[in-house]
């Protein structure tokens, strides 16, 4: 298991983290990712490597990858967040088209929704019951090989422009930082 480190975490906190996974078998990782990005990776990485080559992990893919793109997101929707039953927007059901012309019908799905519930209403917290999820829209990262459903009322990250607001900012020697009106 992965924690993911900030640093306001104490090591009272990391241990009993630790503590509890080891009682149940599993390495409990720190990543500082965060805070010192793929350098603060490293242990974890290392982990996952030897958990791997142990063989003695239990891993199984949680979908086939030769299913459809709408049978992969029922598996996800049913077996994951819980969900009765899936359902499509116009808009989505006009873009699976797209995506099976395309051939991208073969790839993983990554599902975007709301972080605040298995479902894709935020208001419905932690694992509800008896309900649907609704597929939006589409995306797909052609380079990174996913299909992303856009699951219920969620605000996609904005791009940049094109020239961001972090390249004129600056931080000196002595910890004073510029640029950020």
């Amino acid at each position: 298991m992965a924690i993911n480190h900030f640093y306001t975490d104490t090591e009272e906190e990391i241990h009993y983290i630790q503590s509890r996974c080891a009682a149940l078998g599993v390495q409990a990782v720190v990543s500082k990712g965060w805070a010192q990005g793929g350098n603060g990776t490293t242990d974890l990485a290392k982990a996952v490597v030897e958990v791997i080559e142990s063989g003695k992990n239990h891993f199984k893919p949680l979908y086939d990858h030769n299913l459809s793109i709408e049978e992969k997101i029922k598996t996800i929707a049913t077996e994951i967040y819980g969900a009765d039953e899936v359902e499509y927007t116009s808009k989505a059901r006009t873009q699976l088209k797209s995506i099976k012309a395309l051939g991208f019908d073969s790839m993983p799905v990554c599902m975007a929704k709301t972080q605040k519930s298995f479902s894709d209403v935020e208001s419905k917290v932690g694992r509800p019951r008896n309900f649907n999820v609704t597929v939006r829209e589409f995306e797909f990262a052609a380079g990174a090989g996913f299909v992303i459903p856009i699951l219920g009322d969620i605000m996609r990250m904005p791009g940049l422009p094109e020239v961001p607001a972090a390249n004129h900012m600056d931080i000196d020697n002595a910890g004073k930082i510029t640029g950020l009106s």
